[in-house]
């Protein structure tokens, strides 16, 4: 039976293989300079002048071991990711400082309310690579690495007053980037709260510094279940062999994974790559979930692909890869509208009751809807109609305005 080989990621034979293996050396031997890039790459004039550009550029920083996985090419597609360019000081089709209208939707400091059943707790502002597409560039890399005993009293507060919140959604920065004892502390804090039954962890660190996953992590999480982990592969590259045992260590600890993408021109717009991403992470039992637009931050427009061009990669996955492989493309509406899917349109003809749809390899049938006077409420939907309730006042009608 075939089965996928994982490439290892080896240090470099000026790096001890202890120091390689410590999540805590990555972070604090981070690049973060033009200097620190120039002895790991030959710059570019363009990379060089966005470095020249001092503050004006979002925040920069990489692990050594990403760093390692990428290549000389100057259009690598790790690069891509982890090298700014001049490109990022253009104003270019569209640019916002808080795309996803994330400050309109933030109640309480550090909690960004905008669906009625989940929150998002930012925990820590730190990550450990900037990646050049960061959608949360007004909040991210402010090197604030935990927030205040204010702020974090205020925030798990705030989740306690409403019921209708069923799911945290840690994120940040990168909430891996803290210690075990902060991590305790916070999972600790949101398990006394009855009514919080999921927590998910949003995190990049099983890509850029699988280090950071083990043992005593996985069973920290493990004790405060049900924690969900959501990774974020971009590239097949970025699946090494100890981004694979990571991976597995989560989900052999009872901590489901799924991962979401973001489609980046340059780096993953293409179905080949989008394919080989998603079979690679089944295979290691991490759900492809989510394949996003790029969100307009600011400096991003030349990774960004467009609306027709993403949709005529999702038609052409369509049907070729399984609905276990198939991540599912979404667009962030700007200013705080949330998630829309898109999905390619099989529909051709309505007329009444009959849709007629044509299938991915070109089949067309008709499909009759019931009559509407047939639909009948299922007896017992009193019986779930105060939870229903519950979940969808939770959110301030306020919020967002």
């Amino acid at each position: 039976m075939a089965r996928l080989i994982f490439r290892k990621n080896s240090p470099p034979s000026s790096i001890s293989p202890e120091n390689w293996a410590s999540w805590h050396w990555q972070l604090q031997n981070s690049l973060r300079s033009q200097i620190d890039f120039g002895r790991h790459f030959e710059l570019s004039e363009n990379e060089k002048s966005a470095f020249a550009q001092g503050g004006e550029l979002f925040n920069i920083r990489t692990t050594p071991y990403y760093a390692n996985l990428c290549g000389q090419a100057l259009e690598d597609p790790i690069r891509r990711i982890l090298m700014p360019r001049r490109e990022e000081l253009s104003p270019g089709a569209q640019q916002m400082h808080d795309p996803l209208g994330e400050k309109v939707n933030s109640p309480v400091p550090r909690i960004i309310h905008r669906y009625s059943d989940r929150v998002l707790f930012l925990v820590t502002d730190v990550c450990s690579v900037y990646c050049r597409y960061c959608t949360r560039k007004y909040f991210t890399g402010q090197d604030q690495a935990f927030l205040t005993e204010t702020e974090f009293k205020t925030a798990i507060e705030y989740i306690k007053s409403r019921p209708g919140i069923r799911e945290v959604i840690l994120s940040g920065g990168d909430p891996l980037t803290l210690n075990n004892n902060r991590l305790e502390q916070i999972l600790f804090a949101l398990r006394q709260i009855e009514h919080v039954e999921i927590i998910r962890l949003g995190t990049r660190m099983p890509v850029v510094c699988p280090q950071r996953i083990d043992g005593s992590l996985v069973r920290l999480l493990q004790k405060m279940k049900p924690v969900y982990v959501m990774t974020h592969f971009n590239h097949p590259r970025e699946i090494t062999e100890e981004a694979a045992t990571a991976l597995e260590l989560f989900v052999d600890h009872g901590i489901p994974v799924l991962n979401q993408m973001v489609l980046l021109n340059g780096v993953n717009n293409h179905p080949a790559i989008v394919q080989a991403l998603s079979r690679r992470l089944l295979f290691l039992r991490a759900k492809p979930y989510y394949m996003f637009q790029c969100d307009p931050s600011l400096g991003t427009d030349h990774l960004r692909t467009s609306v027709e061009e993403s949709l005529k990669i999702q038609r052409e996955l369509w049907g070729h890869l399984s609905g276990l492989a198939l991540p599912q493309l979404s667009l962030d509406i700007p200013q705080g509208g949330g998630k829309t899917s898109l999905v390619p349109d099989f529909q051709i003809a309505h007329n009444g009751q009959t849709r007629t749809y044509r299938g991915w390899d070109g089949v067309e049938a008709d499909y009759v809807s019931p009559a509407p006077e047939l639909s009948i409420l299922p007896m017992d939907v009193e019986d779930y109609e105060e939870e229903w309730n519950q979940l969808r006042s939770a959110r301030s009608p306020n919020l967002g305005q």
